[in-house]
């Protein structure tokens, strides 16, 4: 079950992520095909994209779409038994891929596989027993789950094609898929010689902060609340989050007094996705830009 450069390819969700796909797309071996899908109907994007990157081929989704319906899009338009899903905000390092290909050769079966966070201070995976820690490792080890920014997917053990559940627009649609792999029986691996490093945040051109912190905190609140629906059902989830509810609700009061505008968008916007999520509504909010 071992990947090579002949059965691998590269996809990359982006939106307005010109100032920093130049660097993750350079870092990765020319001779792999890279999907790009860009979450809108930029075609200046597309053109200079596919223009400067012979291996890139350039997929508009016309709009956003979100992070899991948008790597779908990249990992059905593939043709290779396995995709490395990355984010812009990444790179690799040079040897990456070859340790992957390596550790690929020495494990009997795997789901999903994920080089290590090249910053000890944030690793990029969870251990069994709830923990996240780098260890010093020298050989591929198992997790309960790795962080979306960098999934390698096996693509024969999704016969069904079921990857990211499209419901989440961002965040916790990485959580959910790992979830999935080991309740089916799955198994997801670190790989410690192989690096990854990850900008955080940087996405999205930081011109537009502003509208993407308000969608963060809307689509936070709405992904914890339909993720514990999804495995722990609606009462409970309802009482897991009610503290949220009423520390929100508190907080609107109180920058509203204040007259803090900016915290008081913050915490309304928490309060939206949390009440949208328990009545049933689907992550319908998408950030102005």
């Amino acid at each position: 079950m071992s990947i090579s450069r002949q059965n691998l390819s590269i996809i990359i969700v982006t939106l307005r992520s010109e100032k920093v796909i130049d660097k993750c797309i350079q870092s990765i071996d020319s001779n792999l095909p890279i999907i790009v899908v860009e979450n809108s109907d930029n075609l200046t994007f597309k053109k200079y994209i596919e223009d400067k990157y012979k291996n890139v081929n350039c997929l508009l989704a016309n709009k956003n779409l979100g992070m899991g319906a948008g790597n779908n899009i990249g990992i059905k338009a593939s043709n290779t038994d396995y995709v490395y899903v990355i984010n812009p905000d990444t790179t690799i390092e040079k040897n990456t891929l070859d340790e992957i290909f390596l550790a690929s050769k020495e494990l009997e079966e795997f789901t999903i596989l994920s080089p290590i966070s090249s910053d000890i201070n944030f690793p990029n995976y969870k251990l069994p027993n709830s923990n996240f820690v780098n260890k010093i490792k020298k050989k591929p080890f198992k997790v309960n789950h790795v962080d979306g920014y960098s999934i390698l997917i096996n693509k024969k053990k999704f016969p069904n094609n079921d990857y990211f559940d499209e419901s989440f627009f961002m965040y916790l649609e990485n959580n959910d898929l790992c979830k999935r792999v080991l309740n089916k029986g799955g198994s997801i691996y670190v790989i410690p010689n192989a690096k990854i490093n990850h900008l955080g945040a940087s996405t999205v051109d930081s011109k537009y902060f502003n509208e993407i912190e308000l969608s963060r905190n809307w689509h936070w609140m709405w992904s914890t609340f339909y993720y514990n629906k999804k495995y722990k059902g609606f009462l409970l989830s309802l009482f897991i989050v009610l503290p949220k509810i009423l520390s929100t609700l508190i907080k609107i009061m109180f920058f509203s007094l204040v007259f803090n505008k900016n915290k008081k968008r913050i915490y309304y916007q928490r309060f939206s996705g949390l009440l949208n999520a328990i009545i049933g509504r689907s992550s319908w909010y998408r950030p102005k830009i």
